[in-house]
């Protein structure tokens, strides 16, 4: 392990670190394996060109924090490949079949899909003999990106704390800053509930009409392969103009880190609700709460895939899932919004909180609960018989 890396050792984690190189087929990944004092470890798998060891330390303790925020029977890990997510059909199974091999040895992590992977990768990972959720239908599984299971969280969190903020959801205008599953979902969510979108965007650029972008539309185009750059339907901007655009709801749905300390003074947003991990540094949460603008902490608003990926792991079924998200994401946003008030402190302070304390509980049960010593003393377990 580098020295860098040790910084984020704790008492939390993390409990495995796995690097995965196969220069033959340009395969590079990196797994952590951050707490499984609750269970096994569910997080996603994520392929970029530009991931690191860095961002893949900040996903796993981000999944730890949101899975026992949650109240979910697993820990927290993440997975990343270095690679470009558009690249040829084949090449991409090829790496994704040696990754599945490679992260076999890891009885207690349970990959999912993440931004550039998919249903259909996981279908390759239980090909090759792995465990993992988010499967395709056809191989029994519960398709969370196709039913739109992270965008119902985000959406459900938004209702929650538009409240906090003054703030009806009907002709709310909203700005999507990504366009994949989560991104196009949450945008129809929201439009059902009588929002409006004006302006979304991806790697390519964005498109903006205050008016009201055509949300089926610039989902179809861009599920047929189109980018937002090429929408026709607004004026088209540069992707990181969506970060100021005039809009009641923000929404970050793609890489980390888009709303840092040097560009959240443009943020014209009431509400940030993530829809992405690590979207916003905790530098500018804290800069934008002193501003008045609410930031729902992402492992809060951003759980309905993971909540998911628990559900197909436990053997439930599509029709139970959505009832589930909206009533832990319903609760747990409420909760942290009334710690944040009455405590007078940040949101990501107060959920980082709750998550905290029924992570400490769990692990009061666990031999080892992770790969580093605890400083604080253990606490005792009651195991006296109740009358």
């Amino acid at each position: 392990m580098t020295l860098s890396a040790f910084r984020f050792c704790d008492d939390l984690g993390p409990r495995t670190i796995l690097h995965i190189y196969e220069p033959a087929i340009g395969l590079k990944a990196i797994t952590v394996v951050d707490n499984t004092a609750a269970g096994p470890a569910i997080g996603g798998v994520r392929m970029a060109p530009d991931v690191s060891l860095e961002e893949c330390f900040r996903l796993a303790r981000g999944m730890t924090l949101k899975n026992a925020a949650a109240g979910l029977p697993h820990g927290g890990a993440k997975s990343v490949i270095f690679g470009d997510p558009t690249m040829g059909s084949s090449a991409k199974e090829q790496l994704i079949r040696a990754f599945a091999q490679g992260i076999k040895q890891l009885t207690d992590y349970i990959p999912g899909p993440d931004m550039g992977t998919n249903e259909a990768a996981m279908g390759l990972v239980k090909d090759e003999g792995g465990q993992c959720v988010g499967l395709p239908r056809v191989l029994g599984g519960i398709p969370l990106d196709e039913i739109g299971a992270t965008a119902w969280g985000v959406v459900t969190s938004a209702d929650v704390a538009k409240d906090m903020v003054g703030m009806e959801l009907e002709g709310a205008r909203v700005a999507m800053q990504g366009f994949g599953a989560v991104g196009k979902n949450a945008a129809r969510f929201f439009a059902d509930r009588g929002a409006v979108l004006v302006a979304a965007a991806d790697y390519s650029g964005a498109v903006h009409d205050a008016a009201g972008l055509d949300v089926k539309a610039l989902a179809e185009h861009v599920e047929s392969g189109g980018k937002i750059a090429d929408f026709e339907g607004g004026d088209r901007l540069n992707r990181e103009a969506i970060i100021s655009i005039d809009c009641d709801i923000l929404v970050p749905a793609a890489r980390p880190d888009v709303i840092r300390a040097d560009n959240q003074a443009t943020v014209k947003a009431k509400l940030i609700v993530p829809g992405a991990n690590i979207g916003v540094t905790e530098r500018a949460e804290a800069m934008l709460h002193r501003r008045g603008v609410l930031c729902v902490p992402d492992f809060i608003a951003n759980a309905g895939g993971v909540i998911c990926g628990a559900v197909e792991y436990a053997g439930g079924s599509e029709a139970q899932v959505f009832g589930i998200i909206e009533e832990k994401i319903r609760r747990n946003t409420a909760e942290i919004l009334e710690r944040m008030k009455h405590q007078r402190i940040l949101p990501r302070e107060a959920a980082v909180r709750m998550a905290r304390e029924r992570l400490d509980e769990a692990m009061m049960f666990r031999r080892f609960s992770s790969g580093w010593s605890v400083q604080a003393p253990r606490p005792e377990v009651d195991l006296r018989a109740v009358n």
